[in-house]
Order: structure tokens, then C-alpha cells, then sequence
């Protein structure tokens, strides 16, 4: 019955910006695993051993990866618009490589989408990457082991659940997004408008109904995601007895 009611409150259009949704999601979380990861493990090594300099200039990095989380999306979003117009170096770039404008492109939005949920990736990873400590690299090192043998067999195993925990926030934050999608993006049908933009539109047009169904989706959704990462956290036996 739920299913049927589902089916008949979905438009073509609804279904399209949910799929939509799903592949600027997915397509941001593969991209953003690969760019956090060397980066986590930089952020992630003992400062004792670092100049003062160096120190500083991490300070300063993670600082600019966590503005996302208290800046605006749309001042987030009015900047990246800006750094994408035509005029300049951004805009002139992506020209020059073929890939067109940025702004109001789907390409735009998987790049908006990165840098505004970095913060969600990236502090995963970070602390994965303490909780393992030096004690396994020094161990493999005192064994011939390689960086990347030691990062390929012993880190990446240990820091799995990090990874895991990455990328289920960074998809779930990317399918949550409107703002920086509204001011990146726009509303065209197909190319950038995802659900949440659709929900919008939706009660823009007063099709509360509409606006409902894809509301519902998304909040159990997002529950779900939120139930899943707090049940993998130590000593949350309840919560796992739910999965």
C-alpha cells in the first residue's frame, strides 16, 4: 500500500531529481575519499616532529576544510559562483580543458559539492588515522616494509571503519545539500536540479503532497545514516540491536 501511494505521488520529475541525487552523491564521495585520503594522513601525523612553521600552516588547512561547517551554504555558494564565472582563472581554466562553464552545470555541482563536504570526509579519516597511531609503521618499517606496502597492508585494513564512516556522511551530506546546489546549479531539469530543489519547487507550487513524499525520503533516509554511524561507535549495543 505504502509502495503504491509512493509510486503515485512520485512524478517522472521527482524520480529524476532523486536519481540525480544519487550520482552527483556517488560521484562525490569516490572523488572525495581519493583527495581526503593522502590529506588525512598529513593532517593526521604527530606534531612533535614538525617545525613551528609547519604547525602553523596545518592550523591554517584545517581551518579553510572546516568552513563549510559554519559558513552559510549560500555565502559558500555565492563565491564558488564567482570563482566559476567565465572571466575568471577558474572559468578561463575549464574553457581551455574542455569542460566548459562551471556554473549551472552538473560538473560545477560535483566540485561545489566537494568543497563543501570535505569537513565530513576528511575528519573521519583524520581520526581513523590517530586512533591507529605510529606504532604499526614503525613495526613494518623495522621490517623492510615500504610506505606504501605498510599503508596498502596494514593502515588502510586497521582504518576501515574510518572509511566507511567517511563515506556514508559524505554521501548523506551531499544528498542533503540546497543551498550551494541552488546558487551553483540553478533549477535545470536533468542537469543540476536534485531533490532537494525539487522539494522546493514543490512547495513553491503549494504540491504539498509531493513536497511530502520526497521529504519522507529523505528523512529516513538521513535517519537511517545517523542510526548507522552511532551504531558503530563503541559501546552502542542498543543501537546495533536496531541493524
Amino acid at each position: 500500500m505504502i509502495l503504491c501511494m509512493t509510486d503515485s505521488l512520485l512524478a517522472p520529475a521527482d524520480i529524476e531529481a532523486l536519481w540525480l541525487t544519487l550520482k552527483l552523491a556517488s560521484v562525490v564521495t569516490v572523488l572525495l575519499l581519493m583527495i581526503s585520503t593522502p590529506l588525512a594522513l598529513w593532517l593526521s601525523h604527530d606534531n612533535t616532529s614538525q617545525t613551528r612553521d609547519r604547525s602553523k600552516v596545518k592550523g591554517i588547512v584545517q581551518a579553510v576544510i572546516a568552513l563549510p561547517l559554519v559558513l552559510p551554504p549560500t555565502v559558500l555558494g555565492f563565491y564558488l559562483l564567482i570563482a566559476f564565472s567565465p572571466n575568471s582563472l577558474v572559468g578561463q581554466f575549464s574553457h581551455a580543458i574542455g569542460l566548459g562553464s562551471l556554473a549551472f552545470s552538473f560538473s560545477g555541482l560535483v566540485i561545489a559539492s566537494m568543497i563543501y563536504s570535505l569537513p565530513f570526509v576528511v575528519q573521519p579519516l583524520v581520526n581513523a588515522f590517530n586512533a591507529i597511531g605510529p606504532r604499526h609503521a614503525e613495526a613494518a618499517a623495522t621490517l623492510g616494509a615500504g610506505r606504501w606496502d605498510t599503508f596498502r597492508y596494514i593502515t588502510l585494513p586497521l582504518a576501515r571503519p574510518g572509511f566507511i564512516t567517511a563515506g556514508v556522511l559524505g554521501f548523506a551530506h551531499t544528498v542533503g545539500e540546497f543551498g550551494v546546489v541552488l546558487m551553483i546549479g540553478g533549477n535545470i531539469a536533468g542537469e543540476t536540479r536534485v531533490a532537494s530543489v525539487q522539494i522546493y519547487d514543490h512547495v513553491e507550487a503549494l504540491a504539498y503532497p509531493q513536497a511530502h513524499t520526497l521529504s519522507a525520503i529523505l528523512l529516513l533516509f538521513s535517519f537511517a545514516v545517523l542510526l548507522w554511524v552511532y551504531a558503530r561507535r563503541p559501546g552502542n549495543a542498543e543501537a546495533k540491536a536496531w541493524l
